[in-house]
């Protein structure tokens, strides 16, 4: 009689390890019914894993108020994707594929991202667990018809809003500083409207928006919303407001009709509707085109917040930001510290047209020589990424076991090409040796990924993107600015510190 020896196989079998489970909750509105719904999804996921031996719930991310076409501003939903990155899921729950997301691009990069770090989600109506690689299609199905629903929501939104525009009749929903809804019209709150003829006042007589603001917080007068100070941005409202001589002006903004939907100041894209008398006025419109007239005269390009450069320019010397002064028609910016007491800090006021100028030659700089800065910088730092890695135990473990599972997939390849194994036998075994390997390769970016280097290397991919598709500029360009400046170092009188955005510091001479 033959003997026979039972070879176990060379990988251990699998231990069984209890799952860490999130629940993602929204809601598109922060009305009472949909607040007692988000609150009710949290209740039910909270006892969802109270009894489960296999799953443990690690934590409840719920947004609410907020529109499921944008993921950008949707914290909580940004939260967990960063949990996810750092290895602290397993596996998702969620409710629908429209509670997820309503666009289907970012639908399908999300899960294809949260797969590829091992992590699966389950969708309770559709019945859909990304576990099983056959439901992409059905994901892409569901997730397009959430996102036509989206649209289809948003279109006949617009539209009734426009008619009432058009009509003069349309309602604002939060009334401005000085006035009360009452019956659904504007009513004049008169204590609030002695501030706002105040604040006319203040401005004609030659005190700027950021004064304004200031002694307004110094002599703690309420603004409209609770717990907001007032500031120059505020105040600049209030003063170009034409509620306050009684008329109206509608679709000062509007929102795009392509996903994702985005808020845009109408500069004319859009038809405006001007509307005489609506609400009781506030103020004299002689008083009021003064201002505008003022306005006008005291306006100064890249404004943003007061200034596009407001809190990005700081002093090498004492650490103070820099603060604007406008000298006749020349604009320049200053220490604090020096603006104070020259004494105290050497680093004097420096030309706004300087720091422009500076910008434009370290612009076209990065554009010419970004192969030779940005990519071999992106490179060393992936490599002393790894190397940092590669004396961790469980690392080298896993790249062992790859190895290993990957000349498997070699010997299977070589018996089939000899006849020695059938092809449904050969893909049944090399799917089961592929997702291994996948699982030990998530586990392998979890173990290495930590957040400040990988957030610096996209950053720098960033980076290397833009310069791609971008020219040279003979002048400063706003939007170039704000993509790439984090903020500036006054280094001396001759020096600047540019500080891009993905940690790079470049020094370039005033």
């Amino acid at each position: 009689m033959p003997t026979v020896t039972v070879i176990q196989p060379a990988m251990a079998e699998e231990k069984n390890t209890v799952l860490r489970c999130a629940a993602y909750c929204r809601v598109s509105s922060d009305s009472e019914d949909q607040l007692n719904s988000l609150m009710a999804q949290t209740r039910y996921y909270g006892k969802f894993f109270e009894n489960s031996e296999t799953e443990i719930l690690v934590d409840i991310y719920a947004d609410e108020g907020v529109t499921g076409t944008r993921e950008d501003k949707r914290e909580e939903f940004q939260r967990m994707m960063k949990d996810c990155r750092r290895g602290r899921i397993d596996r998702i729950y969620t409710k629908s594929i429209s509670r997820f997301a309503r666009n289907t691009k970012d639908c399908l990069k999300n899960i294809r991202e949260l797969k590829s770090l091992g992590i699966t989600i389950f969708f309770e109506k559709e019945n859909i667990d990304t576990a099983n690689m056959t439901d992409e299609l059905m994901i892409t199905v569901m997730g397009g018809l959430a996102q036509e629903e989206s649209t289809s929501i948003s279109q006949n939104m617009r539209w009734s809003v426009q008619k009432r525009m058009q009509s003069g009749t349309y309602k604002i929903a939060r009334p401005p500083f000085g006035f009360d809804i009452i019956n659904g019209n504007l009513e004049v709150n008169e204590e609030q409207a002695q501030i706002v003829r105040q604040i006319f006042g203040w401005y004609i007589s030659g005190r700027g928006t950021k004064k304004i603001a200031d002694v307004l917080n110094e002599n703690r007068i309420p603004s409209n919303q609770t717990h907001v100070q007032w500031n120059a941005t505020a105040v600049q409202y209030i003063l170009t407001n034409e509620r306050y001589i009684g008329d109206a002006l509608f679709q000062k903004e509007y929102i795009t009709e392509t996903l994702p939907h985005i808020k845009k100041r109408n500069y004319g894209e859009k038809k405006k509707y001007y509307v005489l008398d609506t609400n009781p006025p506030i103020m004299e419109k002689s008083v009021f085109e003064t201002v505008q007239k003022i306005l006008k005269e005291r306006y100064r390009p890249y404004s943003n917040n007061g200034h596009l450069l407001s809190g990005k320019i700081y002093c090498a010397k004492c650490g103070a930001t820099y603060k604007f002064k406008k000298y006749g028609n020349k604009h320049y910016w200053t220490c604090r510290t020096h603006d104070k007491k020259s004494d105290l800090c050497e680093n004097g006021r420096i030309p706004e047209k300087n720091i422009y100028a500076a910008f434009v030659r370290l612009y076209n700089k990065l554009m010419y020589n970004y192969k030779q800065i940005l990519v071999p910088l992106h490179t060393e730092l992936q490599n002393l990424k790894l190397r940092k890695f590669n004396g961790n135990t469980n690392v080298m473990d896993i790249h062992k076991e790859i190895a290993k599972l990957k000349e498997q997939n070699h010997v299977l390849a070589r018996l089939k090409t000899k006849g020695f194994l059938d092809n449904a036998k050969y893909l049944e075994q090399t799917s089961e040796i592929s997702a291994k390997v996948n699982k030990l390769q998530s586990e392998m970016k979890k173990i290495t990924r930590s957040d400040d280097e990988d957030e610096t290397l996209e950053q720098l991919e960033m980076l290397i993107e833009y310069f791609e598709k971008q020219t040279a500029i003979t002048e400063f360009d706003k939007a170039s600015f704000e993509f790439l400046i984090e903020r500036i170092v006054v280094v001396n009188q001759n020096e600047l510190e540019f500080h891009l955005y993905g940690g790079l510091k470049l020094r370039e001479m005033i």
